[in-house]
């Protein structure tokens, strides 16, 4: 294909995109306030960290739990913007397939297989770590409302806290990756098990530091939380890099034997050139004839005497 087949491609997989995105938030616009059978709505899975929080810390001037609407539009913004969020998990596979179905035709088999299993493990661990923020929200609430004693009664601004659940999700969930991006590196060959294992403490340092940076709750349960998860996932992806270091350096020494050779260290060398192979006879040479000198041609046309 041509650049311009190529971008009039690209225009029409970022069309469809956009059209599965937008059909997804429409459905999350409307499950927001609706049950889908035993699937309770969006507002009451994001409003309940919240509710699980003592009476005696909340305010709840209907005997119910629900946010404060401080500015026109308020709620019609929140709804909006968590049902964008919703349609894109809901309609992932769909978008994701055509941004899949432009990349895969310039790919190797052996690179679509690799960019498939990183693609499943990676949705499987952002869910996880969606998941764990999940249960960690309503502890973290719960210490940053406790502070001010009886002073302060929480009344939360429905904007600011679903901004906060879902800056939770996402941070948690893009945290998650950081293993399988180290599982990549260490199979490209750019991160070795030697390296991690010496780095080990000050990648432990690192996770920590930035655990407090990335938390937007600044509590210390989300960080440490956070922390501990990411900690416990970068040495999985450590010991996963030193069982690969090592199949690949038996595969190599199988291949060449001085593949284990340090950089600074002369290649061995063998001097024993062993028996030479038995001489043949020289050939006898071969008597060459001479060819018997040709006749001279006679011009055509003319006869003997002329």
């Amino acid at each position: 294909m041509s650049l311009k087949d190529h971008l009039y491609e690209l225009r029409t997989r970022l069309g469809w995109a956009v059209l599965f995105i937008l059909l997804g938030g429409v459905f999350g616009f409307i499950w927001f306030e609706v049950d889908l059978g035993a699937v309770p709505s969006l507002s009451r899975v994001l409003i309940e960290p919240y509710c699980a929080l003592p009476d005696t810390v909340r305010l709840s001037p209907n005997g119910t739990c629900q946010l404060l609407q401080t500015q026109p539009f308020e709620a019609f913004m929140v709804q909006f913007k968590v049902g964008i969020a919703a349609g894109m998990v809901v309609t992932s596979p769909l978008w994701l397939y055509q941004l899949w179905a432009f990349i895969t035709p310039g790919l190797y088999a052996k690179e679509r297989r690799f960019a498939t299993v990183f693609v499943f493990f990676a949705s499987i661990l952002f869910i996880a770590g969606g998941v764990l923020a999940f249960f960690v929200i309503p502890q973290g609430l719960s210490v940053l409302v406790s502070f001010g004693g009886d002073a302060f009664i929480t009344a939360l601004n429905g904007s600011a806290y679903i901004s906060f659940v879902l800056v939770m999700l996402l941070i948690f969930g893009v945290s998650f990756e950081v293993p399988l991006l180290i599982i990549m590196l260490n199979r490209v060959g750019v991160l070795r098990y030697e390296n991690l294992s010496k780095w080990r403490r000050g990648i432990v340092f690192g996770v920590f530091v930035f655990a407090a940076f990335a938390t937007p709750g600044t509590d210390p349960i989300s960080m440490v939380v956070l922390a501990a998860a990411m900690a416990v996932l970068v040495e999985l992806a450590i010991q996963v890099s030193r069982i690969h270091d090592r199949r690949k350096e038996r595969r190599e020494a199988l291949e060449d034997p001085n593949a284990g050779l340090a950089d600074d260290e002369a290649t061995p060398m063998s001097f024993d050139t062993g028996p030479l192979p038995p001489s043949e006879p020289p050939a006898e040479p071969v008597a060459q004839t001479s060819p018997a000198p040709a006749e001279p041609r006679k011009p055509s046309g003319f006869d003997d005497v002329t």
